[in-house]
């Protein structure tokens, strides 16, 4: 049988690929695949567990279909971030509801675990049991592989009073220090020591306080809410971080027995309590996700409609695409948008705290600045380092300048396929975005990374009618163009 296979494979090898594109074939399994059921524009490798495979993924896009359909979202990944750290706050069960299977979701439930927690998925549903968690360490390697991992310290020191906890990874976008965590958690009486890149804390005498941003740190506003729950005294957090998350945390805590007012204001109020029990929440829907189909619909042209959502919540990006070739249509939970044109120039565009346009929307109207008939000015004023996808876009024709924290984008009318690589969660989603767009077939490198942020999010744009397929690269040999035209 073996030797069949590898006949089968060796002949398909032979009659379908070009032998100087993949060496080494016979440890490869090959498939022939019909893209939206129609002829084969290429030959690509398929692994039946790609999305667990170590090595690489790709996107294979061929550009110019229009989008549509209807897509229903899931809880935010930010926000369900947050409430699984919360979730070590109780000895009883809490329970998450209508959660998205993604990397950076399946990496915080590992940390969990590690304490000694139970975290799993159960459905769609996320259940977490902390009482048993007794480990106040958290492990080097799963900090470093997610920036959230820092917000479970609030909750570990309102628990237990002592953590230990290394600096966290995460998407190369820029520093996101954590002394505004630390200077904070000093106004509640904890005391901090740095050891080899650790950062190790005693709250046992831990007490409510004031304390004033000088940014309004969505971690930070998060981190102080959790750890002065359970502390004497009250806590006032001012300039407090606004954005949704915030307020889906508040929930959560109080419906847990906190006492937590202010949320999606500057200034929180937490009032400590004695002992928090279990909940079932649902999370906030993902306004990035939201936000990330819109501008897709807005960049291919079609109508789609977003179930399930928060319209509101994305009013920033609705003000860049009013009145510029598309019309937008919000419900209480839904947004439809129908675009037929070539999109004018947008107005400028500056990433700021919510309410403000958000800072992980910012890659995707890049790209579809790219294409529209104008110059748009785009400026990042969150991160220092997120015009990672200028470079990749540029290699599809897109003309941009950057400028420091400025990109001034001039549109052209066609991008053109070409092979380009995910620096970052949001820089692969801007990619495969303007790959929909883009003449020819365009191969985004590193897709994986999107799996931190979106749930089969190619599945997602072939049901709404892109022509997009996944490949991954087991093999330790590198995998090139493998088209057959």
């Amino acid at each position: 049988m073996k030797n069949e296979k590898s006949r089968d494979y060796r002949a398909l090898y032979r009659s379908k690929i070009n032998k100087k594109y993949i060496k080494n074939p016979y440890q490869i399994r090959m498939n022939v695949v019909m893209i939206n059921n129609k002829t084969p524009l290429f030959i690509y490798i398929i692994y039946p567990t790609a999305r667990s495979c170590l090595h690489m993924h790709k996107y294979i896009i061929k550009g110019g279909n229009r989008l549509r359909g209807s897509v229903r979202l899931k809880a935010a990944k930010n926000s369900v971030l947050a409430l699984i750290a919360a979730s070590v706050l109780t000895e009883d069960d809490v329970v998450l509801k209508n959660c998205p299977d993604l990397t950076d979701i399946a990496n915080k439930l590992k940390i969990i675990n590690g304490l000694g927690a139970k975290a799993l998925y159960n459905g769609e549903d996320i259940f977490i049991n902390a009482k048993n968690a007794l480990n106040t360490n958290i492990s080097k390697k799963l900090a470093e592989s997610l920036r959230s991992s820092f917000v479970l310290l609030g909750p570990m020191l309102s628990r237990f009073k002592r953590a230990r906890i290394y600096l966290p990874g995460g998407c190369a976008i820029g520093e996101r220090p954590v002394d505004i965590h630390l200077s904070a958690l000093r106004s509640l009486n904890v005391k901090i020591a740095e050891n080899q890149n650790a950062i190790v804390c005693d709250a046992s005498e831990m007490r409510g306080g004031d304390i004033v941003f000088g940014f309004p740190s969505v971690g930070a506003t998060q981190n102080i809410m959790m750890a002065a729950v359970c502390a004497d005294g009250t806590t006032r957090i001012s300039n407090a971080a606004k954005e949704p998350e915030i307020t889906d945390l508040q929930n959560l805590l109080n419906a847990m027995g906190a006492d937590v007012s202010g949320a999606g204001t500057s200034v929180i109020t937490v009032k400590g309590v004695k002992k928090l029990s279990g909940a079932a929440y649902a999370p906030v829907p993902d306004r990035i996700v939201a936000g990330t189909l819109v501008i897709a619909a807005a960049v291919c042209g079609g109508e789609l409609t977003v179930q399930n959502c928060r319209p509101y919540q994305l009013a920033a990006l609705f003000g860049a695409l009013k009145n510029n070739y598309c019309d937008i249509e919000c419900g209480s939970d839904y947004i439809k948008i129908k675009s037929g044109g070539r999109l004018g120039a947008l107005p400028d565009i500056a990433t700021d705290p919510y309410p403000s346009f958000p800072t992980d929307l910012q890659p995707q109207i890049t790209a579809l600045a790219a294409v529209c008939d104008g110059v748009t000015r785009i400026t990042e004023r969150i991160f220092e380092n997120r015009f990672n996808h200028a470079v990749e876009l540029e290699k599809m024709g897109a003309k941009i300048y950057i400028d420091g924290r400025t990109a001034l984008i001039r549109g052209v009318d066609r991008l053109r396929g070409a092979e380009v690589t995910a620096h970052d969660l949001r820089c692969g989603a801007a990619l495969a975005v303007a790959a929909l767009k883009a003449d020819g077939i365009s191969v985004v490198n590193y897709a994986e990374r999107i799996d931190r942020g979106y749930e089969n999010f190619e599945e997602t744009l072939r049901e709404l009618g892109a022509d997009i397929v996944r490949v991954a690269e087991c093999s330790r040999k590198p995998l090139r163009k493998i088209f057959d035209k």
